[in-house]
């Protein structure tokens, strides 16, 4: 199973066309997309568009960029396009878990809730988790000689032991990989990576 994982696209009209480009190849199964595709919400129809005419599915999750309530009402005319935010996916052996929204706060409580109902459910299984903020204490999260990450998330991928986690939202880290542990943290960048699931 091979999927294109991208992240902080904000409507840049060249990198969609080379993501448009990547995806439509026949060793890309599915997308992902860890948020904000969009501008504060411009451009998110024109970029949903675009990606709906590669008729591939495009699994996303909100970043701080669509946090309004239209974005939900957007995707419902496109049906390839599945908000999982707060969901879990089943695909093939996989569980995909899906937390979008803000990438500011080092604590989530709402986050903490969710994290403990998965952890009981999805225990021991292959997870991918994706998350529009990165974690703590991690190459995802080093800005400013400081780390900013969500100190939640990491706690969570230490308790539960993801296959890779997927995120963003700081831009000078597009393309950062790492680890935590035995699971693998990437920001994809607005560029994406394929990335191939066992």
């Amino acid at each position: 199973m091979n999927f294109l994982a991208f992240v902080d696209l904000h409507d840049n009209k060249k990198a969609l066309k080379e993501l448009i480009s990547r995806a439509g190849k026949n060793d890309v199964d599915f997308m992902v997309c860890a948020g904000d595709l969009s501008n504060f919400g411009r451009g998110l129809i024109d970029v949903l568009e675009a990606f709906k005419k590669i008729g591939k599915k495009l699994y996303l999750i909100p970043g701080n960029h669509e946090e309004s309530k239209d974005f939900n009402e957007i995707l419902q005319h496109f049906p390839l396009c599945e908000n999982i935010h707060r969901k879990a996916l089943i695909i093939d052996n996989h569980i995909f878990l899906g937390y979008g929204g803000d990438g500011f706060s080092q604590e989530d409580p709402e986050f903490r809730k969710i994290a403990r109902e998965w952890y009981g459910t999805h225990k021991g299984k292959k997870i991918v988790l994706i998350t529009h903020g990165p974690p703590f204490g991690t190459k995802m999260d080093w800005f400013s000689e400081r780390f900013v990450g969500n100190k939640d998330y990491r706690n969570f991928i230490e308790r539960i032991h993801p296959q890779i986690v997927i995120c963003g939202h700081l831009h000078e880290n597009a393309g950062v990989v790492d680890n935590l542990g035995e699971t693998k943290l990437v920001n994809p960048g607005w560029e994406g990576m394929v990335i191939g699931l066992k």
